[in-house]
């Protein structure tokens, strides 16, 4: 089975300062959704992997996260696109779960789930801590130059980054490094 994580903000949608808590707010990145419908047709199963702060500190409710998927659903079909399934921390970081990005626990969940090796899986996000997770999860950690990553579009790179993570543009770019 051809499977990949994607973190969700700042790598499908845009990322707020703040949290998204509406379906309103949800707004996907120029070109994301088609790059998932890409990666779809070429056989790649897709599922999201997301920290979700704003449930533990009360601002948003299970409820309306599942009219934001509704919305990113929907948005995917619309294009050709679908994600299998979306995995999530409801934890803050004073939780010290270990589901949080950069733990690796979110992984180990689609693991089991789907009862696939990560070794080498495709992991991309837009943070250190997507990568982080994904490296210590065994997972081939991506990071994207969009949403906490956009001010390294100018060469540096951000510190703690994982050894070994390749580097996109953007989705649409990840996306054209599996599927040639």
């Amino acid at each position: 089975m051809k499977l990949l994580i994607l973190d969700r903000d700042g790598t499908l949608n845009r990322a707020r300062s703040d949290f998204i808590t509406s379906p309103e707010e949800w707004e996907p990145l120029p070109g994301a959704l088609e790059a998932v419908a890409r990666l779809n047709q070429a056989g790649w199963r897709v599922v999201i992997a997301s920290n979700q702060p704003a449930i533990g500190r009360g601002l948003l409710d299970l409820v309306v996260l599942n009219a934001i998927h509704t919305k990113m659903h929907k948005a995917l079909a619309a294009v050709g696109g679908r994600v299998e399934a979306v995995f999530f921390c409801p934890h803050v970081p004073d939780d010290a779960c270990t589901c949080r990005k950069p733990a690796p626990g979110l992984y180990l969940q689609i693991a089991e789930r789907y009862g696939v090796s990560l070794k080498d899986m495709p992991a991309a996000g837009d943070s250190v801590w997507d990568a982080q997770a994904a490296a210590a999860a065994g997972c081939q950690p991506h990071l994207l130059l969009t949403g906490n990553s956009w001010v390294h579009r100018d060469g540096s790179l951000p510190e703690g980054l994982p050894v070994g993570t390749q580097v996109h543009t953007d989705l649409q770019a990840f996306a054209d490094s599996l599927v040639h």
